[in-house]
């Protein structure tokens, strides 16, 4: 083991404090992540020259965005639930309202808010597709922020490791480990938002389905890639002798991006 660990900073999860009721970073980081979306969808819409046929009118994004918050809270929760703590949650069920204490899946946010983009967009008569793509170029930012929040909240920790920049979180023992939080915060917040944003300005918009699946792809290959250095949930382990949850519920997100670019890339050429 490394003589020299790097300090966990000590930063409060609960920024204010009044009474019963508090403000936590954690819940800071979802506002931050659907405020910033929203605004960078805005402008996308609102840039015709960007789409073959742009998205309807860029109001509507105002409503979509609470469909989505509401899609990304029940999906994300459900499926941390039934997949991560089954046998928690069913003998304390209502801690499965307490969303406080953390404790959501992004595949289940990816799920939920994927049924509710759809189901708006139909309601409008919009391309799914369209409205796919828009989502999945400001999901990056949900994700950045996420990942610090988990960070902050020493939650998500990566495996015991002898790296220089290893930190001994306050729930993790007494053993450095991989701060693997900033590594998902920074691969599939920051480089992905990077990549698709530099997709976007070369005209990838104009390909229905296109960003959504380099979104799906490229976060898939960087969960997959972080699970290597992050600690499995200690109530599931390893699963086939050396794969997470993580990883599992990863695979078909990747299979459905591959699907996605093949059929962008497809209708391209027909057109």
């Amino acid at each position: 083991m490394p003589t020299f660990a790097l300090a966990f900073p000590t930063i409060d999860p609960v920024l204010i404090e009044i009474g019963p009721f508090a403000i936590r970073w954690y819940a800071l980081a979802y506002i931050a992540g659907l405020v910033l979306g929203w605004i960078y969808a805005r402008r996308l819409v609102a840039k015709s020259s960007l789409w073959v046929k742009p998205p309807g009118n860029p109001n509507l994004i105002d409503d979509l965005v609470v469909w989505i918050a509401f899609g990304v809270i029940l999906g994300g929760r459900l499926v941390y639930v039934v997949f991560y703590n089954p046998m928690h949650y069913l003998a304390n069920p209502l801690e499965a309202l307490a969303l406080w204490h953390g404790g959501m899946a992004f595949h289940g946010g990816l799920l939920g808010a994927a049924v509710a983009i759809a189901l708006y967009a139909r309601r409008h008569g919009i391309s799914i597709l369209s409205y796919f793509d828009m989502a999945a170029a400001v999901a990056p930012l949900g994700l950045l922020f996420g990942r610090i929040a988990n960070f902050i909240n020493g939650e998500l920790f990566g495996r015991v490791s002898d790296v220089p920049w290893a930190m001994v979180f306050p729930n993790g023992g007494p053993d450095p480990r991989h701060p693997s939080q900033l590594y998902e915060a920074a691969l599939e917040g920051l480089v992905l938002l990077v990549i698709l944003g530099l997709m976007i300005r070369l005209g990838a918009l104009k390909r229905p389905g296109l960003v959504a699946g380099t979104f799906g792809l490229g976060y898939g290959v960087a969960r997959i890639f972080v699970e290597f250095f992050r600690e499995p949930d200690a109530q599931i382990g390893y699963l086939l002798g050396f794969a997470t949850m993580g990883m599992i519920l990863t695979v078909p997100l990747v299979l459905a991006g591959l699907a996605l670019i093949v059929h962008a890339l497809a209708r391209r050429r027909v057109a």
